[in-house]
């Protein structure tokens, strides 16, 4: 039984197997806002100093990432996510979600830095295993995403480049410019 931590309307923070995880108090319906994302905007540099905690922010820009307060710093990740994140910080019911269940959205929707991993635990048969970039998404995941519009939107703007390694383009194909030159 999940133990309530913290109530924040339509959320609680609550006992999961992955330590603590936000959790619906009343049911949900597709497309209703679950709660916006809140913290401080601060850089890749701050991030990196977090440490361990390092997980906790938001990507909202190429430089820039939210430091998420309470209720969402303890959201957690699903590669079949119910929740999503529209306008940069907007947490969104994807299907119905009853109460009780955990809120979960797909952490690679707000990550092009290409810095972080993290092995996935969501343990739902569409798993992945690792937690990466958006840009190391299967194509068909990131058409879904990019369809759904919970994918950030720096992210977005960097999708509708061409490719340069293919000549099909578009998002679904889309990968970033990464500087090599320092590897040698």
């Amino acid at each position: 039984m999940t133990r309530m931590i913290r109530q924040h309307s339509k959320v609680y923070v609550g006992d999961c197997p992955n330590g603590k995880g936000v959790f619906a108090a009343v049911a949900l319906a597709k497309g209703e806002i679950i709660f916006t994302f809140a913290g401080r905007v601060i850089s890749l540099e701050e991030v990196m100093a977090k440490g361990e905690q390092q997980s906790n922010p938001i990507q909202i820009d190429t430089q820039n990432y939210l430091d998420v307060e309470s209720p969402g710093v303890f959201i957690n990740h699903s590669c079949d996510p119910n929740a999503g994140i529209v306008n940069d910080s907007v947490l969104i019911a994807l299907r119905d979600i009853p109460q009780g269940e955990e809120i979960c959205f797909d952490y690679s929707t707000s990550m092009s830095e290409n810095l972080w991993t993290m092995d996935c635990r969501c343990r739902t048969g569409k798993c992945r295993g690792m937690i990466k970039d958006f840009h190391y998404l299967p194509p068909e995941l990131k058409a879904d995403y990019l369809e759904l519009g919970i994918v950030q939107s720096f992210i977005v703007a960097q999708c509708a480049k061409p490719s340069h390694s293919s000549d099909q383009g578009g998002p679904a194909n889309w990968e970033p410019d990464i500087d090599t030159s320092d590897a040698a």
